[in-house]
């Protein structure tokens, strides 16, 4: 797989939806072929709306467990994704010492729409789907399990 990163951080503020989600769709497409993590600025529980949109297409993320950047036994890391403004500044400081690409894919948080539990799901599908086509796009996922 000429062209892939050996490791993916994806990182955003509170490891609690947009990079778990991002973290579970890449892992899906290429298995052990890529390391991949995810973090946040801080810590909070896995959302369950992002866990009930991931489910949908058949992707567990109930055993994910939330974590910064300090909880990171290894930062050797090809590149890092960030997905929100302050995951973005984070990323750029932990680099300042190591080569290592960082990347921003400015991702909206669907936590703050408001509405009935459809709407705000259709806001997280939004999210998961947007994020799903980019990791194709950024990733190709030759002989990867079509979603």
């Amino acid at each position: 797989m000429a062209g892939l990163p050996g490791s993916v951080l994806f990182c955003c503020s509170l490891n609690s939806i947009r990079s778990p989600m991002a973290e579970a769709l890449l892992k899906y497409l290429h298995g052990k072929r890529i390391y991949v993590d995810s973090v946040g600025v801080r810590a909070s529980e896995v959302d369950g709306f992002a866990v009930a949109v991931m489910d949908e297409i058949g992707i567990d993320m109930t055993k994910h467990r939330s974590k910064t950047f300090d909880d990171l036994e290894d930062t050797s890391f090809d590149l890092i994704i960030s997905l929100s403004p302050e995951a973005q500044h984070s990323a750029v400081e932990m680099t300042r010492t190591m080569a290592c690409d960082v990347e921003y894919w400015p991702t909206m948080d669907p936590s703050v729409i408001e509405g009935n539990r459809e709407e705000r799901l259709e806001a997280y599908r939004q999210v998961r789907d947007t994020l799903l086509a980019r990791i194709r796009e950024r990733f190709p996922p030759a002989g990867a399990p079509q979603i």
